[in-house]
């Protein structure tokens, strides 16, 4: 068996591999990771399973970095070089409607009425990856402008706007605030995206809340973009204004929220603003 390193060709034959079974995954098809692996395993100068397993954990923690999906059963491993990177860059080239898709985007029946989302604390220092991890899933996002691709993807930001209205009129019913909830806007559907926030609602004691969503496919720390204008809007209104990231939206959307002033919780860089949790 092969124990050398692995040759561009090799990479890109898992590459492919790897996304094949994840567009079986996403779509709810069945499929065979064991019988994926064995058919590798000839393709590969006679790789062993663990070494092709664990090449496509490396491949999990590549599309993580990506802000992107990943096989469930292959956990991310880190530490991966940069050359599968590459080939990782070099498939999703050739195959370009990959990224232009739209998982999970389609509105439920019954949206009105969804559930309320689940809401966990934000990223921190004290709740950051291993140091290393988190140097290889930031230098992705960066080499990929990852903030960009969610910024421009109009499909995935309005959807996740829809998502975070129906989950604050939701949360008002529960807590008896019926009225509240009838009157909560989509205000950048409604007026445009000048406001500084897309949406305004309501904490349940009728004080207002005033809501930038910003939406991801991918893990919590996935860099986002954030306009002078938004940051501008959270400072004059610092008790009422509320960032509410939407991550892992395709899958099990969740989010958290973050309060002014944001350079408590992220890095803004000036792109127009690129923000990198600490």
């Amino acid at each position: 068996m092969s124990n050398g390193a692995w040759t561009d060709e090799e990479n890109d034959l898992i590459v492919a591999d790897h996304f094949a079974m994840l567009a079986d995954d996403i779509s709810g098809r069945r499929y065979s990771k064991a019988e994926h692996r064995r058919a590798l395993i000839p393709l590969l100068n006679d790789r062993s399973e663990g070494s092709i397993e664990f090449k496509h954990q490396n491949i999990s923690a590549v599309l993580k970095g990506l802000g992107e999906d990943w096989i469930p059963g292959y956990k991310p491993a880190f530490n991966f070089q940069m050359t599968l990177v590459d080939a990782v860059a070099r498939w999703l080239a050739l195959n370009p409607a990959w990224l232009g898709r739209q998982p999970g985007l389609q509105p439920a029946a019954g949206l009105r009425e969804a559930a309320q989302i689940w809401i966990g604390p934000p990223p921190t220092l004290s709740n950051q990856p291993p140091p290393q991890e988190l140097d290889q899933m930031l230098h992705i996002a960066r080499k990929f402008d990852v903030a960009g691709r969610d910024e421009r993807n109009r499909a995935l930001g309005r959807a996740g706007e829809e998502r975070v209205l129906a989950h604050e009129r939701a949360a008002l019913r529960t807590a008896g605030r019926d009225d509240l909830a009838r009157k909560v806007r989509w205000v950048s559907d409604e007026d445009g995206d000048g406001a500084g926030y897309d949406i305004a609602s309501f904490a349940p004691d009728g004080l207002p809340r005033l809501i930038e969503v910003k939406t991801t496919n991918g893990w919590e720390r996935t860099p986002f973009h954030i306009t002078r204008n938004e940051l501008a809007v959270a400072e004059e209104r610092r008790s009422e204004w509320r960032l509410f990231r939407l991550w892992n939206f395709s899958r099990e959307p969740k989010a958290f929220e973050l309060h002014p002033p944001l350079d408590a919780h992220v890095s803004l860089t000036a792109t127009t603003f690129q923000a990198s949790f600490h």
